[in-house]
């Protein structure tokens, strides 16, 4: 057993049996390469991650391999979870050397941590055109053996342009991005749609949930249809592949053919999350239930499959089970008949596209090749829908009685609040307070577990244990999922909560100097560079989080100093976005928000009961630049916090609507004309 044994990620746990001597990263490891004078192996990874596993078995396991390893290097394993702020610098580094980058993230560091050599998976030994790890770790040991003053130049080098890199940007401009940034940005996107499969680009295809909230947002914007229809083709035909597991919910990370069939089986919580907002916006946009559908699919997954004990949500299931990948999602017609029987399952298989000779491997990846509606048609069942799902519960039962892929079952505060948001904003437009009290009991979690005694939050929790300083979008991504809920559930104490951590976020993380925030906080672990998160990778970045909260907050809270913080991030990213606007489709819509943001709407109401009625009449459209309160009963109680609320009541006992935009006020609208005038708005 090597040094990973006492770990509480699922990810490092993994490896702890390895024959390779794994040091988790920490002083000890860089210690120890000071005292034997050996070179740094950096291996980073997570629980999910496919090509991880494989180069596990093929290298980790090797005892040849491990033998050279530990004669010639200290290795250091990473989760990528646990620790962002290393995958960031890291990865900058892997494709600053390479030209791309992914995981198993495979790093060649000297004893001032700083990187000399840089790649992902490697074979044991040369195959399709790759490098064998064998010759590359041979060679790294020659080169630091033989040639240290050119590996210490090329590290000083490298780790310089980190630097530059980490900060995207070296001087503040004079002034924030126009309209014509977010016009060139869906521009962009409607020309790389694939207008056939939805989706930007060739294989393999990501869902992108950035670039889909873009175009729903700026539909709303300008009214522009073309935008809403790419969204949702997109929406549409992911929905309808093997990306999406339809008989499980949720979708898998991402697909590697062009037509959403085949993916990469592993399901994070981040995508999940991400989707079922976008679908949400979706329904709102276009008034497609089917959207909405989807959403419920993905949440129901969610709460089902991946809940924690302790009222979070866990990160990850892997694409492997038995170790095959995606061997407990696919099917075989003679499974299905035998479930269905054969009536039900031969309809079954013919709508979901289950052969004989399958489109997997010689097994089927279920998916919708076309709609209910046209099955429904030819089949001449007006309930085929109804008939479909009480089939896939049948389907779902039964498989889960089969050996269950590995799920990483710690819970990241970031990751968490998006679910909270999904849950939040899912149960406000699609009226579903089960799914408000999912959110509200996940809200509960992150301020009983993962908030110290000062305030600051912490970043993961597993087992009944919470550790690690939280990152920018622990912070930036909770203080959104609270708003989300205020907007939902109408209770002030979210917004008071997200104050609180707005002041700390900007107290910690904001650069005095520049503007924006840095991804760490300013008392964490100095590591080579200290960067800041502009761009869209798995998750939003840091910064647009950050925007989007502090700008929600401004107008509720009447907070001036959230509003300057915000353009002081637009106005240091001014060079990013007219650049690189293709990359961070999050800061796109930060700046919409910021360009557009003129509308508050105050809805005052008796009690809660008359909150519920009239919330999805409120929430019914999607208003992407509008701020949304609500005062229950005593407007006192929401005052404090809530500076939009002040002078807010209800009127004759009856919903009460305000409503200002561009710094102007109507008159208050009371009863049913309320009522009717939320039905519109």
């Amino acid at each position: 057993m090597n040094h990973l044994a006492d770990s509480l990620s699922p990810y490092l746990l993994q490896h702890k049996n390895n024959p390779v001597e794994w040091y988790p990263w920490g002083n000890a490891a860089f210690e120890k390469a000071r005292e034997t004078d050996r070179p740094i192996f950096l291996s980073v990874g997570y629980a999910a991650c496919h090509w991880c596993h494989v180069m596990e078995h093929e290298s980790f396991e090797n005892e040849s391999i491990a033998k050279y390893l530990n004669e010639h290097f200290i290795s250091i394993k990473v989760d990528r979870e646990e620790r962002p702020d290393i995958d960031q610098i890291y990865m900058n580094a892997v494709q600053l050397m390479t030209g791309r980058g992914g995981w198993p993230m495979s790093v060649f560091l000297d004893h001032q941590m700083r990187p000399f050599y840089a790649g992902t998976y490697w074979p044991p030994t040369q195959r399709s055109g790759m490098p064998g790890f064998v010759d590359v770790i041979s060679a790294l040991a020659e080169a630091w053996k033989n040639r240290r003053s050119d590996v210490e130049e090329h590290s000083a080098k490298i780790t310089e342009s980190l630097q530059v890199l980490a900060l995207g940007t070296e001087m503040e401009p004079e002034s924030i991005a126009d309209e014509a940034v977010i016009t060139n940005s869906t521009s962009r996107l409607l020309q790389v749609l694939d207008r056939q499969d939805g989706g930007f680009g060739a294989a393999p295809k990501f869902p992108h949930a950035t670039d889909i909230n873009l175009l729903l947002t700026r539909a709303v914007t300008t009214g522009e249809k073309e935008l809403a229809d790419a969204a949702e083709l997109t929406l549409d035909r992911m929905a309808g592949g093997g990306i999406r597991d339809h008989i499980g919910g949720g979708f898998a990370r991402y697909s590697v053919d062009s037509k959403w069939l085949v993916p990469h089986f592993e399901k994070m919580l981040y995508d999940n999350a991400l989707l079922a907002v976008q679908y949400v916006r979706a329904f709102q946009v276009t008034g497609n239930r089917r959207h909405a559908d989807v959403a419920c699919e993905i949440l129901d997954y969610l709460d089902r499959e991946m809940t924690d004990p302790a009222g979070g949500f866990h990160c990850s299931e892997d694409a492997d089970s038995e170790g095959v990948e995606g061997k407990y999602y696919v099917w075989t017609p003679d499974e299905v008949k035998k479930i269905l029987g054969e009536e039900a399952g031969e309809r079954f298989c013919k709508v979901y596209d289950i052969s004989e000779e399958g489109n997997f491997e010689g097994n089927n990846i279920a998916n919708l090749p076309r709609s209910f509606e046209s099955y429904a048609e030819e089949f001449a069942m007006p309930d085929l829908d109804i008939q479909l799902a009480r089939n896939r519960e049948k389907l779902r039962i039964e498989r889960d009685k089969r050996v269950h892929p590995g799920r990483d079952d710690k819970i990241l505060t970031a990751w968490n609040s998006l679910a909270i948001s999904a849950f939040a904003v899912a149960g406000g437009v699609l009226d579903r307070p089960d799914y408000i009290e999912i959110a509200t009991r996940a809200t509960k979690f992150t301020f009983d577990q993962m908030v110290t005694d000062d305030g600051n939050l912490l970043h993961a929790f597993r087992q009944g244990k919470s550790h690690l300083a939280a990152f920018l979008d622990d912070y930036a991504f909770t203080i959104e999922a609270l708003v989300s809920l205020f907007e939902a559930n109408g209770q002030a104490r979210y917004i008071d909560r997200a104050v609180q951590l707005a002041d700390t976020m900007i107290k910690r993380f904001k650069d005095e100097e520049l503007g924006g925030f840095f991804y760490t906080s300013n008392d964490s672990e100095t590591l080579i560079t200290r960067t800041k998160d502009w761009h869209d990778g798995s998750l939003v970045s840091g910064n647009a989080s950050a925007v989007m909260a502090l700008l929600k907050l401004s107008r509720l809270c009447n907070r001036e100093d959230y509003r300057i913080a915000a353009e002081q991030t637009l106005r240091l990213a001014n060079d990013i976005l007219q650049t690189q606007s293709a990359a961070c489709a999050a800061l796109v819509v930060a700046l919409d928000r910021y360009r557009n943001d003129a509308e508050q709407i105050v809805v005052a109401v008796p009690d809660q009961e008359a909150m519920k009625n009239v919330r999805a009449d409120l929430l019914k459209n999607f208003h992407p630049h509008a701020t949304l309160s609500w005062v229950i009963g005593d407007a006192f109680d929401s005052e404090p916090v809530v500076a939009l609320n002040e002078d807010r009541s209800v009127i004759d006992a009856a919903p009460t609507v305000y409503r200002c935009k561009h710094f102007t006020c109507d008159a208050p609208v009371t009863g049913k004309a309320a009522i009717q005038w939320l039905g519109e708005f």
